[in-house]
């Protein structure tokens, strides 16, 4: 089976994804209001999985949801809930449900999000849910024994950190990944498109991978320094932050400089994955800033 996000991979197209949220609570109207919007606009929708360990709806149930409106979910599942039973239970009921696309990630620490008392899992860091995925692709639960109701057909992928201060470390882990059988890679956000071009030219090529480069949506000085101080592994420049504290209007300032971030992302990498928390309903403008046409259908 050959879904949206497969087929333009195949057909080597520049490739448009977004990240959205699911609720908290059991209406899941706004996010599907948005996820319509994107419907036309992008090749995959990404449902987050307790993005920065805050609580919200199964990343699963919203993307089934998605799916009986025709729109192409990416299915994000992280290890750090669930130990293995559970992790191939849910990837089974996943694929039962018509879900394909899936985004093998470790899962954000339990300290950065509104549940620190919980508890962790972390039984299998992205690697070796990206390993089991391909297992259950084969036949074969985690201990080798044959999944006798038939096997699935996941199509998984892993996220990158082109910025990493480690290059060693980077190339490690990205060679690992691409061993355990990642088909596509999304970026965190990038801010550094020299870095993102070194990577892709000494440790990517040749991998016959897409690359999606992250773009975040800025809304406000405000607003960027707060991800630098809450998300792990973020850094917006100074040069950017004074940017939005100039501007007249810091969020179309903020939709300017994601469209320009695309348009460089175009000359390096394969494709972009849009991240625009609570905005995400500006996602068609920014496009059309970048100059990237409406999907044919």
């Amino acid at each position: 089976m050959i879904n949206k996000f497969q087929n333009a991979i195949v057909n080597k197209e520049f490739l448009i994804t977004a990240e959205v949220t699911p609720p908290k609570g059991g209406n899941p109207q706004r996010m599907l209001e948005v996820a319509e919007l994107l419907k036309n606009r992008v090749h995959g929708v990404n449902i987050t999985d307790g993005s920065r360990a805050v609580l919200r709806m199964s990343s699963i149930a919203a993307c089934y949801l998605l799916l009986q409106r025709g729109i192409e979910p990416i299915c994000q599942v992280t290890g750090r809930d669930r130990n293995s039973i559970a992790l191939q239970a849910d990837l089974m009921g996943a694929y039962s449900l018509g879900i394909r696309n899936i985004l093998a990630l470790t899962g954000d620490p339990l300290k950065a999000g509104d549940h620190p008392q919980a508890k962790a899992v972390f039984e299998l860091e992205s690697v070796r849910l990206l390993k089991l995925i391909g297992q259950l692709n084969d036949g074969f639960d985690i201990n080798n024994k044959p999944l006798h109701d038939g096997n699935l057909e996941l199509f998984a992928g892993a996220a990158v950190d082109p910025q990493s201060n480690s290059l060693s470390g980077l190339q490690r882990r990205f060679e690992a990944k691409l061993m355990a059988g990642s088909k596509f890679f999304q970026s965190q956000l990038i801010t550094d498109f020299d870095k993102l071009d070194q990577f892709m030219n000494h440790i990517a090529v040749g991998c016959d991978r897409p690359i999606l480069a992250g773009i975040f949506l800025l809304k406000s000085a405000k607003n960027a320094l707060f991800i630098n101080k809450n998300v792990p592994g973020v850094e917006i420049p100074e040069r950017i932050i004074k940017r939005l504290e100039k501007a007249e209007k810091p969020l179309e300032e903020g939709i300017k400089i994601a469209a320009e971030q695309i348009k460089s992302a175009k000359d390096i990498c394969q494709g972009v994955h849009l991240m625009a928390v609570k905005k995400e309903d500006l996602i068609p403008q920014i496009l059309d800033l970048a100059d990237i046409k409406a999907l044919s259908n």
